[in-house]
């Protein structure tokens, strides 16, 4: 078909092509007067990923972003945001949403406040711009209940957000002191065996995870080669050092705890077993200092010492092990608490790392409907539509409306066309070959 039989059928068919262009075009201009309007209000807020916690000095990873960021979106819908934001538009107190409720399915078994809500995330939408910057949209039918709704869905999810956060907090501080207290009782239990051996044992462990006894065998080797007097002094230092030592951390220890305290009743014990240590070193010194015999003395306190360092490594291993075990239930407890008590100041924060941007204006011009596009659009369909009737209806009853319509094939063509002499005709209609429209003439 050449474009001279098209524009041919176009102009036989106008009549229809200019029914299918009115009839779109008004339909368009009845939906867009008689459509309720909806304007839409934004509300923006900055979700600093990269600010670091005040108390843990951390931030959100980048590559979980995106993740972060969809959590958001979702709660921006969820009840507890959008409950208030009903309480605060007033809808409650509407008569026309009352009948509507009243009106629902019988399934539907929501109370007023939630279906209301429900309303309110049907009309929000979300979009994450500038890679930190959230926006939540608000529509409704009026362009003030438009920007008052933007404004407490942002008020209302920036505290959802603060409480989510320290709810949280609250949870993992909860459950860290409870841990926390479970392994100081394991502690103070360690503790008690550990100093039941030592009662049991009579061997004390110094500081440094050495027994008393090893380390007077190095005291007494050192001093061997030294002077009768000077080693008679020498020899109780390191005891009467360890015993000021413990009597110190006792009166420390006794301004927090009481008597009957595991760790009070050790250091006791401890006390005990290193005064009597005192009182024979004393007595060596002694035996020391009474002249000639001096050295003999302290030599054959040596072997004593040394024997019973080495009668005795079993048990010294054994305490090592008690002591180990006690420092590391001493070494959790203070990190739990230490975590707890982090958590717990982080419940009471009132910084959710996000920001409101800007002021939510009123919106001036209705997103829906939009005359012009729609107009437009019924126009472009009306002459679409009317173009592809005009060529259904064509193919379906063809016509000879010219010369190139009598050229059926290569083998069929027309041979000669018999014109008759006729007025001039409009410019249009020489164009498209038609002539003038046939007289009518009255019938004789």
């Amino acid at each position: 078909m050449s474009i001279i039989q098209f524009l041919r059928i176009l102009w036989a068919r106008r009549f229809l092509v200019f029914v299918s262009l009115f009839a779109c075009v008004l339909g368009a201009f009845i939906v867009v007067t008689l459509v309720q309007p909806r304007y839409e209000a934004t509300a923006r807020v900055n979700m600093d990923i990269l600010k670091q916690d005040p108390l843990s000095g951390g931030s959100i990873d980048t590559r979980n972003a995106g993740v972060y960021f969809d959590s958001l979106q979702e709660l921006v819908k969820d009840y507890s945001v959008t409950g208030p934001v009903v309480d605060k538009l007033g809808w409650l107190s509407d008569p026309g949403r009352q009948r509507a409720y009243e009106a629902r399915p019988a399934t539907d078994t929501r109370d007023f406040r939630r279906w209301l809500a429900a309303q309110v995330s049907d009309a929000i939408t979300t979009a994450v711009t500038s890679s930190t910057v959230l926006e939540i949209t608000f529509k409704s039918s009026n362009p003030v209940e438009a920007k008052v709704g933007a404004e407490a869905l942002r008020e209302s999810f920036m505290a959802a957000s603060l409480a989510t956060k320290q709810r949280d907090a609250a949870k993992l501080a909860a459950w860290y002191n409870q841990q926390a207290e479970g392994l100081r009782k394991l502690a103070d239990e360690a503790e008690t065996r550990k100093a039941a051996y030592e009662k049991e044992t009579g061997i004390v462990m110094q500081s440094n995870e050495t027994d008393m006894d090893s380390g007077r065998l190095a005291a007494l080797a050192g001093q061997l080669a030294i002077p009768s007097q000077t080693t008679a002094v020498a020899a109780s230092s390191g005891a009467r050092l360890q015993l000021a030592q413990i009597d110190a951390q006792i009166a420390q220890v006794a301004k927090n705890l009481g008597p009957n305290h595991p760790e009070m009743q050790n250091l006791r014990a401890q006390r005990a077993l290193v005064a009597q240590v005192v009182s024979q070193e004393d007595a060596a010194a002694r035996q020391a200092s009474s002249g000639a015999s001096g050295a003999a003395a302290l030599s054959r306190v040596l072997q004593e010492e040394k024997s019973r360092v080495i009668s005795q490594r079993d048990k010294v291993e054994r305490l090592r092990q008690l002591q180990a075990e006690v420092d590391l239930r001493r070494d959790g407890y203070k990190k739990t608490a230490a975590r707890g008590a982090e958590l717990a100041l982080q419940a009471a924060l009132t910084d959710s790392g996000l920001t409101p941007m800007g002021l939510v204006l009123a919106p001036t011009k209705p997103t829906f409907p939009n005359k012009p596009l729609m107009l437009g659009g019924a126009a472009g369909l009306g002459i679409g539509l009317g173009l592809g009737l005009s060529l259904l209806l064509e193919l379906l009853n063809r016509r000879v409306r010219g010369v190139e319509d009598l050229n059926l094939s290569k083998d069929v063509l027309c041979i000669g066309v018999i014109r008759t002499p006729r007025p001039k005709t409009g410019l249009l209609r020489r164009i498209l070959g038609l002539g003038p429209a046939t007289p009518r003439t009255a019938p004789a």
